[in-house]
């Protein structure tokens, strides 16, 4: 466990130097007054960071994946930002490892069904650090339908990554939505088993 944290807090400083502090030499050089989400699309090779795009909107699923842990509310930040104060919020997370497991379509990324009822979501109900975030569905009369390749995601807040993973797993399960599937290897670089 100890060599992964160590490549991922190496990897951590190559994002930081090689990418995020160039993106911002670069704004202050164009003298550019940016507020908003700028969010770095990376592709992770051998141990090193490559830029692919650049959004000015969170991420999807890394998004639902982070947003569980700010103990901050995300409008005060945002409203600093606007006004210029930022500097003057003191963000506050969590300590809790998070996870995310997205329940896709069968036949994603390829060919796949739209419009299909999950059956079993308006009585899941999941329990304390545990949130499901919907991402491809649709409502009519009073149902949920899939209506896209990523349907829903599911994450869970736990001391640990195993915790976490299982919970996730768990609340996929007890769902039984038989036209979904997920990837069972999310989260396997930082956990040690």
């Amino acid at each position: 466990m100890k060599t992964i944290l160590y490549f991922m807090l190496e990897l951590k400083k190559k994002i930081i130097n090689k990418i995020i502090k160039p993106t911002l030499k670069g704004l202050s050089k164009l003298n550019s007054h940016y507020k908003g989400f700028l969010y770095t699309g990376l592709m992770i090779i051998q141990n090193e960071p490559y830029l692919i795009e650049y959004n000015v909107r969170m991420g999807d699923p890394e998004c639902q994946t982070i947003l569980p842990k700010l103990n901050t509310d995300l409008i005060d930040i945002i409203s600093a930002c606007c006004d210029k104060k930022l500097n003057q919020v003191e963000i506050e997370w969590s300590n809790k490892k998070s996870l995310c497991v997205v329940l896709c379509s069968k036949g994603y990324p390829d060919i796949y069904q739209k419009n299909i009822l999950i059956n079993n979501l308006e009585n899941f109900i999941p329990v304390e650090n545990n949130f499901i975030f919907h991402a491809g569905t649709k409502r009519e009369n009073g149902k949920i339908y899939s209506n896209g390749g990523r349907v829903l995601n599911f994450i869970s807040l736990a001391d640990d990554f195993i915790k976490a993973r299982n919970e996730v797993h768990k609340c996929i399960e007890i769902l039984n939505w038989k036209h979904g599937y997920y990837r069972g290897d999310i989260g396997f670089k930082v956990i040690d088993e």
